[in-house]
């Protein structure tokens, strides 16, 4: 499985400002223990984990949508695949 991708301090105080609020995005991304993981950004533990990529989406997709955020799929090499927007407009 990927690494943890390495931010540099700014970004990493972003994703700390915006976790726990309505702007915190949730991220499918590659999970050593399970396989796949969501997770919300600013958290180091996964809201989420299972072996399939496809319910780590679906779960990620639920919780965008009941928080009115986004869920942003990461590739096994962490690269962003899709996003889906459930901000509102």
């Amino acid at each position: 499985m990927a690494q943890d991708r390495q931010y540099n301090d700014e970004q990493k105080q972003y994703f700390k400002d915006r976790a726990g609020t309505k702007e915190a995005w949730y991220h499918v991304v590659p999970h050593d223990e399970e396989g796949w993981a969501v997770k919300a950004e600013g958290k180091d533990e996964p809201e989420y984990s299972t072996g399939s990529k496809s319910e780590a989406v679906k779960e990620a997709k639920r919780l965008a949508e009941d928080s009115h955020s986004m869920a942003i799929v990461h590739d096994d090499e962490g690269k962003i695949e899709e996003q889906f927007n459930y901000q509102e407009k």
